[in-house]
């Protein structure tokens, strides 16, 4: 399993990519955006066609916007699919629902092709350290086959069950770093309109029940009023989406998740679309007509 290819150089694609090479692995890449492709080739990778790659590889990872994107290079005459060799290894790592997930493995046994839904979490600091958490559905000996490559992007590797089981965990996961970034930020919010220190409010806070990796990972950035994205509004937006339609399905009330996907569209409607998702804070201080930041 030396050889792996690799669909979708984006925030996320392209650290994964650099780590891949650091472990020397033989990585194929692939992507629409020219200049993405052009730094992966000058770190390593090789460019080649996903038709040539689904034929050369023993693993492709797709780490793609959403479902439609991973649909349209799998399918079709150039596509993965009636492209691959027997016993070809597809992990999909990119954020789509369950039933997709399930749609997409039935599809592949079709073509002999393995695959695993594996989404991650982490965000882009865990892509550049080699530490995401990567949630897994599928069988535990394709996963076996491919865990040194996923040691080599993350250091947390769960299988959760059968194939939707990991990208069901990542939108569970979703629903967590989200509604705390809500949380956080209306904590932040009355701070600030309180009149108190933010900076020594968070340090007051931080090593007790309240603290945590979205505390931590999003108040400095808030008060240095940097939105500069790691997790856009429009992907997660995309995943709470995701996250209601599967709950739908299920039967399964949300309250709290439906309010916050009305925020991300509040924040769409104010030009905040490709805003990193600390943003969320930005609602809550118009509404309330403070600006949550640092003291001079």
């Amino acid at each position: 399993m030396n050889k792996v290819g690799f669909i979708g150089l984006g925030i996320m694609g392209r650290p994964m990519v650099n780590n891949l090479l650091k472990n020397k692995f033989e990585v194929y890449v692939n992507d629409i955006n020219e200049q993405a492709v052009k730094e992966a080739v000058k770190n390593g990778g090789i460019e080649v066609s996903i038709s040539d790659m689904a034929q050369k590889v023993d693993v492709i990872i797709t780490m793609l916007p959403a479902a439609q994107h991973v649909y349209s290079v799998l399918r079709g005459e150039q596509g993965v699919f009636e492209n691959a060799h027997e016993g070809l290894i597809l992990a999909d790592m990119s954020s789509i629902g369950p039933v997709d997930a399930k749609k997409i493995a039935e599809e592949a046994k079709k073509y002999s092709v393995y695959t695993l839904d594996a989404p991650v979490s982490g965000g882009e600091p865990g892509a550049i350290n080699g530490t995401l958490s990567i949630m897994v559905g599928g069988e535990q000996k394709i996963l076996d086959k491919v865990m040194p490559i996923f040691k080599s992007i993350g250091k947390d590797i769960v299988l959760v069950g059968n194939h939707g089981s990991g990208v069901t965990a990542k939108l569970a996961n979703q629903i967590i770093v989200n509604l705390n970034i809500a949380a956080v930020s209306e904590a932040l919010v009355l701070s600030a309109k309180a009149g108190i220190d933010i900076e020594k409010m968070y340090h007051a806070i931080r090593g007790g029940l309240a603290g945590s990796t979205v505390l931590d990972a999003k108040v400095p950035l808030i008060l240095d009023r940097n939105f500069k994205p790691g997790g856009t509004i429009k992907i997660n937006m995309k995943d709470i989406t995701n996250v209601m339609s599967t709950a739908h399905e299920l039967d399964v009330p949300l309250p709290m998740t439906s309010q916050l996907l009305e925020i991300f569209h509040s924040l769409v409607a104010n030009g905040e679309l490709l805003s990193d998702h600390g943003s969320i804070v930005k609602y809550y201080e118009k509404i309330a007509n403070v600006v949550v930041k640092r003291e001079d």
